[in-house]
């Protein structure tokens, strides 16, 4: 069942890094929160903002997470630079809350892909839990035949994801509808609350979460020093531009106040393009397209958990490595992890718990870097973020405001992520011991 040594296969390569980060990021958000955030925000104009913000946003983070994965090319990810800064009680709550906002995300997807077979077949409307369920195992069963079919899977139904937006976006342009005027400034503040502003984000973060996937794979990559860096800023510029056009072809077909609290916004916009027939049509290329990211989510937290066994975090079978490269007792693990929350667990709970978990892992690891820059300045780091110490400061700060914003516009997966926080330490001593 295992190899010899419990090692990772270095058989990755800038595509895949490109394609899990796009594959891994793009789906299920942006095809439901649209409707979501018109809801909380009114303006169109204050709506592109918000999707630049969060842009913006990522993209200098990139660079951080860039820098640090080139310097420390380890399975895991992000808490290997918040061990290697802050020691191993840090190390350990940044890695369990980026596997469990990792290991959350298969299960909506699942929910979603059970939803999106309900609308199509309406015999099967009431078991879409069953079918999400279903699509969870299957997928187990093919990734533990080996990281190689799941990084072919993931740049093949990455690809075909790119090109199905590309061509929304175009059929959307081509409808005949009314432009959107451009409102005055002082409407934007008029039209839209605070509050509803931070939910927005909020949601917002939720759907750009991923967008750090490619580092996971880091002790997978032939040359993670010249990869990483490439597949991080193609893929993140990609998804960006993609959001944005999407964002403004859904508003072109269908004004915010229209698209408001929709709950399937992409469903509801191809209706008016192609009519009934096209709407189905779009939804069935919408599943493949979330069979993409849920693939890349398969792989990233048995990555994760692969890492925290090996430094000790966890049970140490969580190295086990089969023959096809893949840590299979990290995997079964967290396939039964998803099974229970997709049971017990609703779409936008868990998005929006995703979103805030996201923050808190992002937030120690930019702090880290601008640990690890003073306490290790000789360090090689084959790629160096640019703007520092400006860049750390910017993406931090903006970080903590969401995080505090969030605290307030959703009490209670606040309190979630607080009692996590709470247990973290003595389920750190006694995992240690």
């Amino acid at each position: 069942m295992s190899q010899q040594k419990n090692e990772l296969k270095k058989i990755l390569g800038a595509g895949f890094g490109i394609a899990v980060l796009v594959g891994g990021t793009i789906g299920v958000g942006i095809l439901r929160a649209p409707g979501i955030i018109a809801g909380h925000i009114h303006s169109y104009w204050l709506i592109i903002f918000a999707w630049l913000f969060v842009g913006g946003y990522v993209l200098l983070a990139a660079g951080l997470f860039a820098e640090m994965a080139t310097m420390m090319p380890k399975a895991g990810g992000p808490y290997n630079y918040v061990k290697r800064a802050f020691g191993d009680y840090a190390g350990f709550i940044s890695g369990w809350f980026d596997y469990l906002l990792n290991s959350i995300a298969p299960a909506y997807f699942c929910i979603v892909i059970g939803e999106y077979l309900a609308l199509l077949f309406s015999p099967l409307a009431g078991y879409e839990t069953l079918m999400g369920l279903i699509f969870l195992v299957l997928f187990m069963l093919f990734h533990l035949s080996g990281v190689k079919s799941g990084s072919i899977a993931q740049q093949i139904t990455s690809v075909a994801k790119v090109l199905f937006f590309v061509a929304l976006v175009i059929a959307c342009f081509f409808v005949d509808t009314e432009t959107i005027a451009p409102e005055k400034a002082q409407s934007l503040v008029e039209s839209t609350t605070i509050l509803g502003f931070l939910t927005a984000l909020q949601l917002i973060m939720g759907a750009y979460n991923g967008w750090w996937s490619g580092c996971f794979f880091a002790e997978e990559d032939v040359d993670p020093s010249r990869n990483i860096p490439k597949s991080l800023f193609t893929g993140v510029i990609m998804v960006i531009v993609i959001y944005i056009l999407l964002n403004m072809a859904f508003m072109h077909v269908i004004p915010p106040a229209a698209l408001a609290n929709s709950p399937l916004a992409a469903s509801d916009v191809a209706r008016v393009v192609f009519g009934e027939s096209g709407s189905k049509l779009v939804i069935i290329i919408a599943i493949v397209s979330i069979l993409s990211i849920l693939n890349a989510y398969m792989m990233i937290p048995a990555r994760i958990m692969f890492g925290l066994s090996r430094d000790r975090f966890f049970i140490r079978q969580g190295t086990n490595i089969n023959k096809g490269g893949t840590p299979v007792i990290s995997l079964l693990i967290t396939t039964a992890f998803s099974f229970v929350l997709i049971i017990v667990g609703s779409f936008q709970q868990l998005f929006a718990l995703a979103g805030f978990m996201s923050l808190v892992v992002t937030g120690l690891s930019f702090a880290a870097h601008m640990k690890l820059r003073k306490s290790e300045p000789d360090t090689p780091r084959p790629y160096r973020a640019w703007g520092y110490p400006v860049t750390p400061v910017i993406v931090l700060l903006a970080t903590a405001t969401m995080f505090i914003g969030f605290a307030k516009s959703d009490q209670f997966n606040f309190l979630i992520v607080i009692g996590i926080g709470i247990i973290s330490y003595p389920a750190f001593r006694l995992i240690r011991k």
